[in-house]
């Protein structure tokens, strides 16, 4: 497969939101083809005027893309940029027969779904990614980029180094700044014991995180101490000190993508994120209470 800077790559985005919305367009405006595959509605919309992205960060732009509600071709590579909640219905859009040697590339909360995918794609073409960017679509095609960072970082145990190298390159000269990582299960952890806390604080007391690193700081403390020990156990950093010293740096109004989810009426991640920390804990031993406790709640309140 072509991956280098300079080749025009055909790159598939399957949920072009938040997120996928802004990888799409950043990889159009670096003369790459993107077809966006989404629902009948929004892939007539992005045929028809492209996205449009307003950002800090990278401009205000528009990109054209082309869009279709399935994979028909082969790709160079897919990125997924849907909800955990979404995956399974999502991936009747890309037949795994199509797929071939492309790279397969998860953008989602949590740290179970590269296997998912691995059981039903080739799975050494299955690498594991992280974000660091606050994007929203504000409407089909429209991007919002609020953050002034965005950043990746890729990762895939059993994928070739040379193409996860050449997939860093391509993001990188797009816009966000990429890296690529030795450890999976380190790569994936680091977030989610970061995010972990964050989502189920912020969408159980329906705060911000500014409120909830003061009002309910001993719970945040022993949040973060938790989801450090699991990710310890799983292989990925273990220092609470240094996660609390990121939440006090957040801005005081910053939500989380599952109480957005909450506040918008939409079905929440709460499996992907609390769960999956949960059977995690239980598979290392690693007592997990006050996770336990807080994920069961909100499971009981109908998410």
């Amino acid at each position: 497969m072509r991956m280098a800077t300079n080749d025009e790559l055909t790159v598939a985005v399957l949920g072009p939101g938040g997120i996928g919305g802004l990888l799409a367009a950043l990889l159009s405006k670096s003369g790459h083809r993107v077809i966006c595959l989404a629902g009948d509605d929004t892939a007539k919309t992005l045929r028809t005027t492209g996205i449009e992205v307003r950002s800090g960060l990278f401009g205000d732009f528009t990109a054209e893309v082309e869009a279709d509600t399935e994979l028909r071709e082969p790709v160079d590579a897919c990125l997924i940029a849907v909800k955990a909640t979404a995956l399974d219905a999502a991936l009747t859009r890309v037949p795994p027969t199509l797929l071939g040697d492309a790279l397969v590339v998860p953008f989602l909360n949590g740290v179970e779904h590269p296997a998912a995918l691995r059981a039903r794609y080739r799975p050494d073409r299955v690498a594991a990614a992280a974000i660091r960017a606050e994007s929203t679509r504000v409407a089909p095609g429209r991007i919002e980029h609020g953050t002034p960072f965005a950043e990746i970082d890729l990762a895939g145990d059993p994928v070739p180094d040379e193409r996860l190298d050449a997939l860093a390159q391509v993001l990188d000269a797009a816009g966000p700044t990429t890296r690529v990582h030795a450890d999976e299960a380190a790569t994936l952890w680091a977030k989610m014991s970061l995010l972990a806390p964050f989502a189920l604080l912020t969408t159980h007391y329906a705060l911000p995180i500014g409120d909830v690193r003061t009002q309910h700081r001993e719970e945040l403390t022993s949040l973060v101490e938790e989801a450090a020990a699991v990710s310890g156990a799983c292989g990925g950093p273990a220092d609470p000190r240094q996660a609390l010293a990121r939440y006090d740096a957040f801005p005081p109004g910053t939500k989380s993508s599952m109480q957005r989810d909450a506040e918008a009426g939409r079905p929440l991640e709460l499996d992907a994120i609390g769960g999956a920390l949960l059977r995690a804990a239980e598979r290392h031993g690693v007592p997990v209470p006050a996770t336990a406790r807080l994920v069961g709640e909100l499971r009981a309140a109908g998410h």
